[in-house]
């Protein structure tokens, strides 16, 4: 059987710069040693890593302006398939400064909401859709409780209804909105998933939310990441949360590794029919991988799990 198309939706768009310096102070003019482009987004890089299982998915995005036209040529350079729904106001721009005594710091312009006709666009979009396709709603939606995404809420419900997979990565409203149906799968990190809880419930562990979580919300299964630390899963009425240990590895950037945890899983669970604690154990090692680099699923996979038998 034809394993069924991946869709990833990014609402916010980014042209990204990253600059990287021997040292830097603030408060200096700084020059940098190396620069390089390329396109954020979390949906963009969960398709860039599908593409490397050879799974057939596709982004969904917004660009606008000379900066949304960059992002869409980069894309086309690296092979990512991707349907843009063009929106009048310039994609938003950031910049990455890698290097030094100092962390790396990602400075982000303002977030623009997509506009109506772009929005409209893309509902119409899903709905041409087979029912056996899958969805995931990837980073932030700027607007997503506005009037004029009425059309792309409305299609997401449709989605549901018809029994397409639908996974959220999301945070902010469009979390909240996702958490109050039966979204088959929400992964989240850390940080998102205490936002769900008042400060006093924050303080239990993460087990003991997980468990309410499942028994609070219509969710079927839940992903909760937390950096290097273990990964948390969770499915409604099966049983306690387990959790799952990331390789250990020497961090270079932790940008993206929660995208490439999403496409393992998704690839794995989906297409292989794995668990999903199994689908979960086969993303780890990518993840953990991605975050010993410096760029977005561009490692190696040499001694990386090729299928589920190679899972211990």
């Amino acid at each position: 059987m034809k394993p069924p198309p991946i869709f990833t939706l990014t609402g916010n768009l980014l042209w990204e710069k990253t600059f990287t310096f021997t040292d830097w102070s603030p408060g200096r003019t700084q020059r940098a040693a190396a620069e390089s482009f390329q396109v954020g987004g979390k949906g963009i890089n969960v398709v860039k890593m599908l593409a490397r299982f050879g799974v057939p998915a596709r982004a969904l995005c917004f660009p606008g302006g000379a900066t949304g036209a960059d992002c869409l040529a980069w894309m086309r350079a690296k092979k990512i398939p991707c349907q843009a729904f063009p929106v009048a106001t310039p994609t938003r721009t950031g910049t990455v400064v890698r290097g030094g005594r100092h962390g790396e710091t990602t400075f982000l312009g303002c977030d623009a909401p997509p506009d109506a006709p772009a929005l409209r666009a893309c509902a119409h979009f899903l709905g041409a859709q087979p029912s056996g396709a899958a969805l995931a709603l990837c980073g932030s939606f700027p607007g997503w409780d506005s009037a004029a995404a009425s059309p792309l809420r409305a299609a997401f419900g449709h989605w549901l209804a018809r029994g397409g997979f639908l996974a959220a990565d999301t945070y902010g409203p469009p979390l909240a909105w996702m958490v109050r149906r039966p979204v088959p799968l929400v992964k989240v990190n850390r940080v998102e998933f205490d936002g769900l809880f008042s400060s006093p419930q924050r303080r239990t562990a993460v087990a003991v939310r997980l468990r309410r979580a499942c028994e609070r919300w219509p969710v079927k299964a839940w992903i909760v990441t937390d950096g290097p630390r273990p990964v948390w899963l969770a499915e409604k009425n099966s049983g306690r949360p387990i959790a799952l240990k990331p390789p250990p590895v020497r961090e270079i950037s932790p940008t993206g590794s929660g995208d490439v945890l999403l496409a393992g899983v998704l690839h794995a669970w989906l297409h292989c029919g794995a668990t999903l604690a199994e689908a979960v154990a086969f993303a780890l090692p990518y993840a953990s991988a991605n975050a010993a680099r410096p760029d977005v699923a561009e490692f190696p996979l040499n001694n990386l799990p090729s299928s589920l038998s190679d899972i211990d």
